[in-house]
């Protein structure tokens, strides 16, 4: 792979950006309020800037040269991925971007919060550690972490729009006094070196355009006998990038997920040990046979699986039904002018990514949750 080049930040053209597209919806209750309370001719530049990437561009057809262009843009695009999609989020899934093992008789949210405790536990947090969130979305994660483990987390996002809804929740759940977040690019943090006991990234350092260059940077920040965790979405084993169907399969889920470069298991082990962290612990926990369902039942359409007459108005929204009825609804909207063009067709790659993470999980081909959890030597 060719090195990769670190966009500049600009974080005041940014924030002009999300004033300009975003107005007040950050203070929306969320979802489809939010979402149509957009600007026009912002939503549409972020439509143009993010899928300029993907149009017209068949997983056939895809060359180095074309990953590497997503991978020199990987801020831009990311940022306005979640500019586009973070209020879809909201309304399909909740405030934690992330999938989850389930178990038996276990409502979603209960799940949800069970995998955070995990990651948690098997980091050993406690007391009024100084943590970091690497990519901490609208502070689902974040708040649960505080609640569990009594810490004290810095979220770092490079999308102000999303900073400025976790900021709206933690101030609801007076949890402001333990929670902050902060504006900055993953691969160039701002902190200096040895600033925190502890850091975690849950499905957010994928957008990363090298995992080396962002393990190494986590590795920069942490205090000498600091720990990393982190879920991380990765191809298996089982993926070969010259089979045509594994390859549709990678390249929807990066389209519909404003992923750069997705890479396979052995890359990341490497790139663990070489950013200098010494592997406590590293496991697929996708592939735990002993679970009742599978991590991707809720958009896979098994109503079987639901646990609780609760989960059902969440898992239907998720089903290719519940999606299709969000595409036709949001393509009236769009035609009466009620909801800003574009919507639909972000709803739309999201479907897309839904379909792609199905198969690659029923082949194993993909896994959102390959755990690893690393300690930077005492002496480093």
């Amino acid at each position: 792979m060719s090195p990769v080049a670190l966009e500049k930040e600009d974080h005041s053209r940014d924030a002009d950006f999300n004033k300009a597209m975003h107005g007040k919806s950050s203070q929306a209750k969320g979802g489809m309020s939010a979402m149509l309370g957009k600007d026009r001719a912002a939503q549409q530049a972020a439509v143009d800037e993010y899928f300029k990437h993907w149009d017209n561009k068949a997983a056939a057809e895809e060359t180095e040269e074309t990953r590497k262009a997503r991978r020199d843009e990987y801020a831009t695009l990311t940022r306005h991925y979640y500019n586009l999609a973070t209020d879809l989020y909201e309304y399909g899934w909740g405030q934690s971007f992330h999938f989850c093992r389930f178990a038996h008789g276990e409502p979603f949210y209960q799940a949800i919060a069970r995998h955070e405790h995990y990651l948690a536990h098997k980091m050993g947090l406690n007391d009024n550690m100084r943590v970091l969130d690497v990519g901490c979305g609208v502070g689902g994660p974040a708040r649960e972490m505080v609640k569990f483990a009594n810490v004290n987390v810095v979220g770092l996002n490079n999308n102000d729009y999303q900073i400025e809804r976790a900021t709206r929740y933690a101030e609801k759940e007076g949890l402001s006094h333990k929670l902050k977040y902060t504006k900055g690019d993953f691969m160039q943090m701002s902190f200096p070196d040895n600033s925190f006991d502890a850091v975690y990234a849950i499905e957010a350092t994928v957008h990363a355009p090298s995992l080396e260059g962002i393990y190494s940077e986590i590795f920069r920040v942490l205090k000498p006998g600091g720990v990393f965790g982190v879920y991380e979405w990765l191809m298996t084993d089982k993926y070969d990038n010259d089979n045509p169907e594994h390859r549709e399969i990678r390249l929807g889920i990066e389209i519909g997920d404003g992923i750069s470069n997705m890479e396979k298991i052995e890359v990341a082990l490497k790139a663990m040990k070489a950013a200098g962290f010494v592997l406590e612990h590293h496991e697929d926990l996708a592939d735990r046979d002993e679970d009742p369902a599978p991590w991707y039942w809720p958009l896979s359409g098994q109503m079987k699986y639901i646990q609780t007459l609760g989960d059902i108005p969440t898992i239907m929204r998720m089903t290719k039904i519940g999606r299709g009825l969000v595409h036709r609804f949001v393509g009236a909207l769009e035609t009466i002018g009620v909801a800003p063009r574009g919507t639909q067709k972000t709803a739309d790659s999201l479907a897309l990514a839904a379909d792609c993470l199905v198969a690659g999980g029923k082949q194993k081909l993909f896994t959102p949750m390959y755990l690893m959890v690393g300690r930077k030597p005492a002496d480093a």
